[in-house]
């Protein structure tokens, strides 16, 4: 016996939706970062761990490393953004 699944139609992206994505897109690279260093500095994975490789960091910190990389895009999105506010003088709305 089968049951028959409806779909839901989904309500349509909302500035609110969107500004929350952008937020969760930056929160990546950092905590991934900070993954990397924490699992690079654990002590207890030294002891089991084999002979050392080429790189001085290997494992899961290396993994953690790549992908704090190759989330870095939201980052370099924003850049221009902020350096472009930081040039602009300040509009003046109401006349002195």
């Amino acid at each position: 016996m089968t049951i028959p699944m409806v779909a839901r139609k989904r309500s349509p992206d909302t500035p609110q939706s969107r500004h929350v994505t952008s937020w969760l897109g930056l929160a990546a690279s950092p905590t991934l970062a900070l993954m990397a260093w924490v699992s690079a500095n654990d002590m207890q994975s030294m002891l089991c761990a084999s002979a050392p490789g080429v790189l001085p960091i290997g494992g899961m910190a290396f993994m953690y490393f790549l992908m704090s990389f190759f989330h870095l895009s939201p980052w370099l999105k924003l850049v221009p953004v902020l350096s472009r506010e930081r040039t602009q003088p300040p509009s003046q709305d109401q006349g002195d």
